[in-house]
């Protein structure tokens, strides 16, 4: 199964690309890192990040998208970019979403380790989130 991890920070999806392969983790290299949206943006920018987001998807073959879920209120509260963001993402047609809230998270990494540190995948740090959630997602599906 090949799953992206998304991690919505202000007005990017910062992605991270996992395959299981007979047991085997494997991390693809992927053409981009986030998407951004931009802050002044009209309907027309917000379609055309849903459709390069589908675009991606299909290109390098994912069956689910795992986005990390954020608070509604409080100190690390989500911005309303990130919710659109979000709601674009999960209206595309064709592709399993799940939302991961941060307990899903830490009970999912808790009963399955990572087996592998995350200085070690090679990815930037900014995509730690948004690996977790993909690795979260292959071992809770």
């Amino acid at each position: 199964m090949n799953i992206c991890g998304v991690e919505l920070s202000g007005n990017d999806a910062v992605i991270c690309l996992l395959q299981l392969e007979n047991q085997h983790f494997n991390l693809p290299d992927c053409r981009v890192r986030k998407l951004t949206l931009p802050k002044e943006h009209t309907r027309e920018d917000l379609k055309y990040f849903q459709a390069t987001f589908a675009k991606l998807m299909s290109d390098y073959g994912i069956n689910k998208v795992a986005i990390k879920e954020r608070a509604l209120k409080g100190k690390f509260a989500g911005g309303a970019i990130g919710f659109k963001l979000e709601a674009a993402i999960q209206l595309m047609d064709n592709m399993d979403v799940v939302v991961l809230s941060q307990k899903d998270i830490k009970l999912g990494l808790s009963e399955n380790q990572l087996p592998i540190l995350f200085a070690e995948t090679g990815l930037k740090v900014f995509q730690e989130a948004a690996f977790t959630a993909a690795y979260v997602a292959q071992v809770l599906r």
